[in-house]
């Protein structure tokens, strides 16, 4: 017996066979056609237990027909999928009462996990409307399938106000991730409040985080509002929360778990209704470890983790980031420049230590010091040419000091397990996470020489190919004279 129907509307015939035989091999019983008229035939009919729909049909959107069928059958599981992987397709996805939202290419293994979900766990009903955006317009840009990832914990978070821990190397987004959070989440007509800690003496964060009352310290001639106050019915957004003196920690703690603080000053406790999304870049288990940030913090600003990738692990998106501010440049009076695809290819090439940041100062050098019109690989690589690469290793360094390093991570690495031994596949883990960046230093600091980056590190340079194609490691390399 069939574990249950499942209705197949894609206009794209090898879609539709792919899924036809992946559902049927697990036991479902699929019925496939190629427009949204017959789909919502079979819909009104009573037929199927779970719906796959394209978005973009010959005869309707498919975002235009799922109201209607979840009208007519709100129990109805409805998975959307799409080849225009955007921000705001997953959220309209969302939105339209989606159950799952699948970018394509899509896994077909993922496939049939989603509607083994959607059979146990029916209906999700939509709790927001997105507002309408212009594609070129999205606060995050990118197609790649880390990007994907992204957009999907997004169409979900906003449907919450569950607190999100961001994590990410500087210049990833993480602000721009909250603010997405915010925007399209339940509190988008609150206000968005952002307080970075790192910018904050450590005697102050206490009264910007609480505010304080006239005369509570020398100076406070006036009452102050706090960032809680400031944001109440909306988000305060906490950046570089690694960066919290363990005092202020302390009373943010007591904030998450009472629901309420004290002026810095005041004596009457006060109530406070916003949602907290805390982000940094430091790791914070490791600090936790060194006695820098409390652990029971970290558990209850943690209740979702959503890590940022840095822009080397999704270098397909840099032409569409690169596009995104050339026309920024161009609205901001600094001039309208169109880019070879080869300039985009070499730009790709590059790893770009200082992430989405450093690309989007990058671009912008290049529309305020080249008059062309259309910019060009020769250009880029001029450019490219002036970035300062990272220190390169000390090759005469003493071996010593490298056994003294490698026992200080192991130490570090241990100790973020409480001192209880981490799970299987330690050798696995921890030659991932040194070996990645080392070679990739050493890649960087040699312009992408390969024979030079061997002997720098003391490797053949044939083992050198095989563990930069193993670990997928792109540097820009400086074109021949």
């Amino acid at each position: 017996m069939a574990r249950g129907t499942v209705l197949i509307a894609d206009d794209d015939t090898a879609i539709r066979t792919v899924l036809n035989q992946a559902l049927a091999r697990a036991g479902y019983a699929p019925r496939a056609t190629g427009n949204a008229a017959t789909l919502w035939r079979w819909v009104s009919q009573g037929e199927g237990d779970v719906v796959i729909t394209d978005v973009v049909m010959p005869d309707e959107n498919a975002f235009d027909l799922i109201p209607r069928i979840k009208k007519m059958r709100p129990e109805l599981p409805i998975i959307v999928m799409s080849a225009q992987n955007t921000l705001m397709t997953a959220l309209t996805a969302a939105e339209k009462g989606a159950f799952e939202y699948l970018p394509k290419p899509f896994d077909l293994s993922e496939v049939v996990a989603v509607v083994g979900r959607a059979l146990a766990e029916p209906g999700r009903k939509p709790q927001r409307n997105a507002a309408e955006a212009d594609v070129e317009e999205l606060p995050l840009i990118g197609r790649s399938p880390a990007m994907q990832e992204i957009y999907r914990a997004l169409a979900r978070l906003t449907q919450t106000d569950l607190t999100v821990m961001i994590t990410g190397e500087s210049g990833t987004g993480k602000e721009l991730v909250a603010r997405v959070l915010h925007d399209y989440g339940r509190r988008r007509h609150g206000p968005f409040v952002a307080l970075n800690m790192a910018a904050i003496p450590r005697e102050l964060i206490e009264s910007e985080l609480f505010g304080h009352e006239k005369g509570a310290f020398t100076g406070a001639q006036t009452r102050t509002q706090g960032r809680f106050e400031q944001a109440e019915g909306g988000t305060l957004f906490l950046d570089e929360i690694g960066d919290m003196p363990l005092e202020a920690q302390t009373r943010l703690l007591r904030v998450l778990q009472q629901g309420e603080y004290t002026t810095v000053g005041g004596r009457t406790p006060v109530k406070t209704n916003v949602r907290i999304i805390a982000a940094t870049h430091r790791d914070l288990k490791a600090q936790i470890s060194q006695g820098l940030f409390r652990e029971d913090l970290f558990y209850r600003l943690n209740v979702v983790p959503l890590r940022i990738p840095p822009l080397r692990e999704r270098l397909d998106d840099v032409g569409d980031l690169v596009r995104h501010f050339l026309r920024v440049a161009a609205r901001e009076g600094l001039g309208q420049k169109a880019i070879e695809t080869g300039a985009i290819d070499r730009l790709r090439a590059y790893t770009w230590p200082g992430n989405i940041r450093e690309l989007e100062n990058f671009v912008r050098r290049l529309v305020a010091l080249y008059p062309q019109e259309t910019l060009t690989g020769q250009i880029v690589d001029q450019e490219l040419a002036s970035l300062t690469p990272p220190p390169a290793p000390d090759a005469s360094s003493d071996a010593n000091d490298l056994a003294e390093l490698v026992e200080r991570y192991l130490a570090g690495y241990f100790a973020s397990y409480g001192g209880e031994l981490p799970p299987p596949g330690l050798y696995d883990r921890v030659i991932k996470q040194v070996e990645q960046p080392l070679l990739t230093a050493a890649l960087v600091a040699t312009r992408g020489n390969q024979i030079r980056a061997a002997e720098l590190l003391g490797l053949n340079r044939n083992t050198l190919r095989a563990r930069i194609k193993s670990l997928d490691i792109r540097v820009y390399r400086t074109p021949a004279p």
